[in-house]
């Protein structure tokens, strides 16, 4: 039976090559080539026999670079050998990868039975035609009152969620595979793709997956933080072609999740260094705004096909700095992005999702009525106001006290209070859509009803005292 695996094997006809020129970092020189195309496999024979794979990275005239995935540590430049296998990167893929934990570049590593392929294919992928595009529409719930409710993820959205070190990002995305959901009756799948993470996060994403039975419908693909560097180039593309098979091929409701891709950035700034290119912003190089893209678009939904590919990648920001290069490009590709707070974190909020900075470009096509509740929209932006209103509220209270507050003020400051405790620190607790909402209401009862200008017309329905309100008829 077939092993997964993203090496193809090698052409009767390649030619073997000894013109190894130059080895530095990840990267081989390979002198006097000729045919040889760009993202080409290559076998490399090792002196002891042993064979290491890459991949043409560039050429130049008769010179190739060569990218290693096992690293180049024991090359020996004048008696290895190197063949081109005159074909891309590809990836076996099969129904049965689900529930399967796989390695970087897709081989199995769980100890199971071996998978059977179905097709064979190119990992490099393309971003949906713009023609062929099907705007995003359905709501994915992920059971956090502060995503779903606020910040709302629709099928074929991309949206990032921007951490920090030492942030429970990890916890984060544990418990978004555990409880997202689709519609009743549609399958639902996620591929889950680790970067650059270490043993004991690996452990954790494992015990967590395997004790809620969430596994049965993950594709695990696992680079360890001592797994070869440029192995992290390539784990992205293979965990989306396996998303790309699923969700346009087996019609399955897919959500990706990438974590960490400042990992991966950082192993492309590494190739580029290995390279001797110029160097664009803090040293990362000037094309991983188009490299970042080519992995992003690859979310959405085509015209004519029942599946879907969502991407939530996970990135941390070097010294919690918003506009470091990796979330300030990351920014400008996806549809928004969930910010976690380091005060909020510290102060025992979990998720510690700071909603003010936190978008979703996309919520509108994803709520209302007949997909969420007809009053989810006004609830969220009356949820933003006065949570925004409590906050500076507290800066004004550091100054002259709470004394010198109104009673509509205090109620602000109560309101922001009770906001971070009930609705954004839920702790592990999954909650549906219509439980944020009631929660929501239950908070904004604590506001003046002449203060709800944005849930004006949904008070007599859902406020829990809408029938003392319709009594008051001057404070409505």
């Amino acid at each position: 039976m077939a092993e997964m695996t993203a090496t193809p094997t090698p052409s009767l006809l390649s030619v073997d090559y000894r013109t190894v020129n130059y080895v530095t970092g990840p990267l081989v020189f390979v002198n006097n080539v000729h045919k040889v195309a760009y993202n080409e496999m290559v076998s490399i024979v090792l002196p002891d026999k042993s064979v290491r794979s890459g991949q043409v990275l560039e050429i130049s005239g008769d010179i190739a670079v060569i990218q290693v995935f096992e690293g180049t540590a024991g090359i020996d430049a004048d008696r290895t050998t190197v063949q081109f296998l005159e074909e891309v990167a590809r990836v076996d893929v099969a129904p049965e990868l689900l529930g399967r934990i796989l390695n970087g570049v897709g081989k199995p590593i769980d100890g199971g039975a071996p998978i059977i392929p179905e097709r064979r294919l190119d990992i490099t992928g393309s971003p949906i035609n713009p023609y062929s595009r099907e705007q995003p529409a359905d709501f994915i719930e992920t059971g956090i009152s502060a995503i779903d409710g606020l910040n709302t993820l629709v099928r074929g959205q991309k949206l990032p969620i921007f951490s920090g070190s030492g942030l429970p990002a990890n916890e984060l995305a544990a418990q978004i595979i555990r409880q997202a959901r689709v519609k009743t009756g549609e399958e639902f799948a996620i591929v889950f793709a680790a970067m650059g993470i270490t043993n004991r996060e690996a452990a954790y994403f494992k015990q967590q997956f395997e004790d809620t039975g969430a596994l049965e419908r993950v594709v695990f693909f696992l680079n360890l933080a001592d797994d070869p560097t440029v192995e992290r180039l390539l784990t992205p593309k293979v965990a989306l072609t396996v998303a790309e098979y699923l969700a346009f091929e087996k019609d399955l409701q897919v959500l990706v999740v990438l974590s960490d891709m400042t990992n991966y950035c950082e192993a492309l700034r590494e190739v580029s260094t290995a390279r001797e290119e110029v160097p664009g912003r803090r040293g990362y190089p000037g094309y991983m705004y188009t490299d970042l893209s080519t992995i992003y678009e690859r979310a959405g939904r085509i015209k004519g096909r029942k599946g879907s590919v969502t991407q939530l990648p996970i990135l941390s920001m070097p010294d919690d700095d918003i506009t470091h290069p990796i979330p300030d490009l990351t920014g400008y590709i996806t549809e928004g992005q969930i910010v976690l707070s380091r005060q909020l974190h510290r102060r025992g909020v979990f998720p510690p999702i700071d909603t003010l900075p936190c978008l979703s470009r996309l919520m509108n096509l994803g709520i209302g009525e007949g997909k969420t509740r007809e009053d989810h929209r006004a609830v969220a932006n009356q949820l933003y106001a006065a949570y925004a209103q409590g906050r500076d509220l507290r800066r004004l209270v550091a100054i002259v006290g709470e004394e010198a507050l109104s009673d509509t003020d205090r109620r602000y400051l109560r309101f922001a209070d009770d906001f971070e405790s009930r609705i954004v620190g839920q702790g592990d607790e999954s909650r549906t859509i219509e439980q944020t909402l009631a929660i929501s209401w239950e908070l904004m009862a604590g506001l003046p009803m002449s203060e709800l200008k944005r849930v004006r017309e949904f008070i007599p329905k859902y406020h829990p005292t809408a029938g003392d309100a319709a009594k008051d008829k001057g404070d409505l």
